[in-house]
């Protein structure tokens, strides 16, 4: 099922994510088409109560009872969905980085710009700096910040000599270090650091563009972060850039791939069967290479 994001409905989406919901305790949107989830029929006529910011009851508008005093909003004629996910995001933005020196506003101008305008509620940051990334979420689970849930993987892992070419000026310019590993022991052990220090996730670079060409990660090394994320009961995402570091990321039994790749022919119906028969799923990222990498 696909949604297209009217007027009408980036107008309910900003009701929802900019209003100071604090101001009345109870909000009620009522008459509106509301899907709960992409595999659910969508009420119409339904009703959505919130009390203090917090979804109390959803349903058809004659089932929801609303309080006396509660804010009502007449939602006839537009729709309401379940709140959209992104799993590819990345909290680098100048507006979002340092966060330790950012006002609240700030933080949450920035999110507003990459993340809530949109109708995401949950992201998962796949290649940020882990500090950050967690300082900026406990900021919005204390309150102080609205923004959407956070998941991060943090720091992504690099083979040795594997910090991709387009990175290296951006990462020098806003002083950020993301350590490359050498060795299996060595990928082990950060693995177990950055899940103690709260990532959700890890993120390795099986494939990195480099001066010369692509370095693709060695299996073992590949395999030991792999095995050492999935013993912590953690996601691990793969960055490929062609067939090679495919196969690689399949062997190393990586859960998600985190693009297709710009060329190669291995994006058949039978490899994604093959894919599906390894519990690897896929964010397509659909216009990273003919629009955002132009």
């Amino acid at each position: 099922m696909r949604f297209r994001l009217t007027p009408a409905l980036f107008l309910l989406l900003w009701l929802l994510f900019a209003c100071d919901l604090s101001r009345a305790s109870d909000l009620a949107l009522i008459g509106a088409k509301i899907y709960p989830s992409p595999t659910e029929r969508p009420i119409e006529n339904g009703a959505i109560l919130m009390h203090d910011g917090h979804i109390l009851a959803v349903g058809p508008s004659a089932t929801v009872k609303i309080p006396r005093y509660a804010e009502v909003i007449d939602c006839k004629g537009l729709v309401v969905t379940a709140g959209f996910w992104n799993s590819h995001v990345h909290i680098l933005t100048p507006g979002l980085l340092h966060a330790e020196r950012l006002s609240s506003e700030q933080i949450a101008s920035g999110l507003q710009e990459m993340l809530t305008r949109w109708g995401f509620t949950t992201v998962f940051d796949i290649a940020s700096v882990l500090d950050n990334a967690t300082l900026i979420r406990r900021r919005i689970e204390s309150g102080e910040v609205k923004g959407p849930r956070i998941l991060t993987v943090g720091e992504p892992f690099y083979a040795k000599g594997g910090t991709p070419i387009y990175i290296r000026g951006f990462l020098e310019a806003n002083h950020i270090n993301m350590p490359e590993v050498e060795s299996a022991a060595q990928a082990r052990e950060r693995v177990r650091q950055q899940i103690r220090d709260g990532a959700d996730g890890i993120k390795i670079f099986v494939d990195s563009v480099e001066e010369n060409g692509i370095l693709t990660m060695p299996g073992d090394l590949a395999r030991a972060i792999v095995d050492e994320s999935h013993r912590a009961g953690k996601p691990v995402f793969a960055h490929v850039s062609n067939n090679h570091g495919i196969e690689v990321a399949v062997q190393s039994g990586v859960d998600i791939l985190a693009h297709t790749t710009p060329a190669d022919d291995l994006w058949s119906p039978a490899f994604a069967d093959r894919l599906k028969a390894a519990n690897m799923a896929l964010t397509p990222t659909l216009t990273l290479w003919e629009v955002q990498g132009q």
